[in-house]
């Protein structure tokens, strides 16, 4: 075995030096763009979670499986597509302070995140109280545990819920083909927007520009899409 062989000791030798140079830093001297002065009865969360920079679990990571590691190591991480944060740095985000006194927090998660998102909903003011949805992403990502396939919408309550209400029918399954990396299904906000078609809407973390909403963000692009009432979404011309 050569010195070259001896220094590779796992994936990581590779993986590590390739994560600093991918890794998405935030572009702004502060760490959050100011929040709206605004009071909202509904809110609409997608924190970009921190996973620690740690690659997905794959078998090129493996000594017995990648001899010498010459095959490139599986290599994906959310702080490679955008700035990530921790519970602390969340909790740092005033959401109290734009919620209305009457207010609903749906809020995303994945199964690791889980007890954090709890945790985030009660300190921004709210309770926890149920899965709103539950996305079916029709395939799967490597684990250590069971395959990972599913993501969720956390609800949290503040105050009273929101009235009146809109539709009743709103489906908790949402099975849908999964799109780029963190995009989500459309037919959430839609649903969201079905329940509560009257209310004054945001969506926090936003990377889309819905009518009818207002949204916060680093990537909030100029073009409006507009919600369609059976669920379709166009682009505003």
């Amino acid at each position: 075995m050569n010195g070259k062989e001896l220094s590779i000791s796992s994936g990581y030798s590779k993986y590590n030096p390739e994560a600093k140079r991918r890794k998405k830093v935030n572009p702004l001297k502060e760490l959050y763009p100011l929040l709206p002065t605004e009071k909202y009865d509904v809110i609409y969360a997608d924190p970009p979670w921190d996973y620690g920079g740690k690659m997905q679990y794959d078998k090129s990571s493996i000594k017995t499986e990648n001899i010498g590691f010459q095959r490139q190591v599986f290599i994906s991480a959310a702080n490679f597509k955008y700035p990530t944060l921790k519970l602390q740095e969340l909790k740092e985000l005033n959401v109290n302070s734009i919620a209305a006194d009457n207010s609903i927090l749906f809020m995303w998660t994945t199964g690791p995140q889980l007890a954090n998102s709890i945790q985030l909903g009660q300190f921004w003011g709210f309770e926890y109280k149920t899965m709103a949805f539950v996305w079916d992403k029709q395939v799967h990502n490597p684990g250590r545990y069971t395959l990972s396939q599913t993501e969720f919408v956390l609800v949290f309550k503040k105050g009273r819920f929101p009235s009146p209400r809109g539709a009743r029918n709103v489906r908790q399954l949402i099975s849908v083909h999964r799109g780029k990396h963190s995009e989500k299904p459309q037919m959430v906000i839609d649903g969201i927007t079905k329940m509560f078609p009257q209310q004054k809407k945001i969506e926090l973390f936003a990377r889309k520009n819905y009518v009818g909403w207002d949204n916060w963000g680093l990537e909030i692009p100029n073009q409006k899409i507009e919600i369609q009432s059976q669920g379709e979404i166009n682009a505003e011309k």
